[in-house]
């Protein structure tokens, strides 16, 4: 498909959509389940990949951010278990 075809799809110019296909710019997570509909790829792993590349931005340059990513693991593993 054509950048100019998937746009409009997605609410966005083909400008917008080209920085995001050279990764200069994040999809919203909105736009998510759009494009895996568009691409007929599963949406779980769409948004699993995003919200990856979102933490990842977080912590890049951090020193700790393994050890980080760790603490943020267990957590959200303990309140799991809490609910």
């Amino acid at each position: 498909m054509y950048l100019r075809q998937v746009a409009p799809l997605l609410e966005m110019d083909t400008a917008q959509l080209s920085k995001i296909e050279k990764g200069l710019r994040q999809i919203k997570k909105e736009q998510i389940p759009i494009l895996a509909d568009l691409l007929k790829a599963d949406k779980d792993e769409l948004l699993i990949l995003w919200l990856a590349e979102q933490l990842y931005d977080v912590v890049k340059d951090e020193k700790f951010a393994n050890e980080a990513m760790q603490a943020a693991e267990k957590k959200i593993n303990f309140k799991k278990r809490k609910q």
